[in-house]
């Protein structure tokens, strides 16, 4: 599957689209994504091993919602269930994608803490102090560290961004949808470049109000990823993976809908 070349200012579109997606179900959408948070937050609680256990779920909790925003787009409706059918559908291709993105994770951190910001995490995390004279020398390799760390997690990042869609909606294996969504983020750079800071700007200006914003900003962002998906693989299936276990009289979908609000919001 080849993904499309977008203009840089479809980087703006997807979280446009995304807002107006989001006001077609805003309850159910918040509901659907802080569940979520919350499920990730809890797992937070557990020392060392829900981390773990985080990075590992974290694609099939996505492609969880990539669905449920997909039935919103084709049917009109979204159900919190769908949060979960990660867990029942390619659910091991998932988990593999989850895995290839935990041991990045933990090989950044390892560098990160090699060249040098060990000592950071020590002065930020349990007070430590150190000499004047030193404190340059740790700056300075905390510097290298954070800029090496970003280097490899950015390509990291690329080739997880588009692998849930790609392994829950086109049955793509993980590795090659990892492959396709690195190189789909790279031949989209600009266009992502400007989403990703009109992203940092709508947080900060969410974080204004206690925090407040976020309420509505979680769930335009992750409809902003759906839209951006379809923008750049042309989704056009209108068979749910829901239905694709009935029989196929019950999973068609009449033509005009395929051509319903999502497709009219990302053109």
């Amino acid at each position: 599957m080849e993904a499309r070349h977008v203009r840089t200012m479809r980087g703006l579109q997807w979280i446009v689209s995304g807002f107006y997606f989001f006001r077609e179900a805003p309850l159910n959408l918040i509901l659907l994504c802080f569940t979520y948070l919350l499920i990730g937050a809890t797992l937070g609680l557990v020392p060392l091993l829900g981390s773990f256990i985080g990075t590992l779920t974290l694609p099939a909790f996505i492609a969880g919602i990539m669905v449920a925003l997909r039935q919103l787009d084709l049917n009109n409706k979204l159900e919190l269930e769908y949060l979960f059918i990660g867990f029942r559908q390619n659910t091991v291709a998932l988990i593999t994608v989850g895995g290839i993105y935990l041991i990045g994770d933990v090989l950044i951190i390892g560098f990160f803490m090699l060249m040098g910001g060990d000592a950071l995490v020590d002065m930020w995390l349990y007070g430590k102090r150190f000499q004047e004279n030193e404190l340059a020398a740790i700056m300075d390799d905390a510097l290298s560290a954070i800029l090496f760390s970003l280097l490899l997690a950015i390509p990291l990042m690329m080739a997880v961004w588009f692998a849930p869609m790609l392994v829950m909606f086109e049955k793509i294996p993980p590795v090659l949808a990892m492959r396709i969504s690195f190189f789909a983020c790279l031949k989209n750079l600009f266009a992502f470049q400007l989403y990703f800071i009109v992203l940092m700007i709508l947080a900060v200006l969410a974080a204004i109000p206690y925090g407040l914003g976020f309420i509505l900003l979680f769930p335009i962002a992750f409809a902003s990823v759906y839209i951006s998906y379809k923008d750049i693989f042309h989704y056009e299936d209108d068979v749910t993976p829901e239905s694709e276990s009935e029989s196929e009289s019950e999973s068609e979908t009449p033509p005009a809908q395929n051509e319903g609000n999502g497709n009219n919001r990302i053109e």
